[in-house]
């Protein structure tokens, strides 16, 4: 397994958010954290949680390879290689795909 590179990670976190033209306090508040810690993240100092790992994902608008190995997938194509999968399936699991996928959305949209 590759392992993290916590300097390459926060690095990239800094690039995301000075593209969004944020500041690093503008940041942390988002992801409720501090301006310090954020310093400390962006740096490669200090780990994070998974909480603020996936609010910095959410916030910063890019998924998770992205942000740990800087690996960028097109939205469309991520989504165009699971119908790919799903193609060869029966009926009854693309019927089930449909129920989970807009079960995973009304939940989302409750919060």
């Amino acid at each position: 397994m590759q392992e993290l590179d916590y300097l390459k990670m926060g690095k990239r976190i800094r690039q995301l958010r000075k593209v969004k033209g944020w500041s690093q306090e503008k940041l942390a508040a988002k992801c409720g954290i501090s301006q310090n810690f954020m310093g400390k993240i962006e740096r490669g100092d200090r780990k994070m949680s998974m909480d603020t790992f996936a609010r910095l994902c959410m916030e910063l608008e890019t998924d998770a390879d992205a942000l740990l190995w800087g690996v960028v997938q097109e939205k469309d194509s991520a989504a165009e290689n699971m119908w790919k999968r799903l193609a060869g399936q029966n009926s009854d699991s693309y019927s089930m795909y449909i129920r989970i996928m807009k079960s995973v959305a009304e939940i989302m949209n409750e919060a």
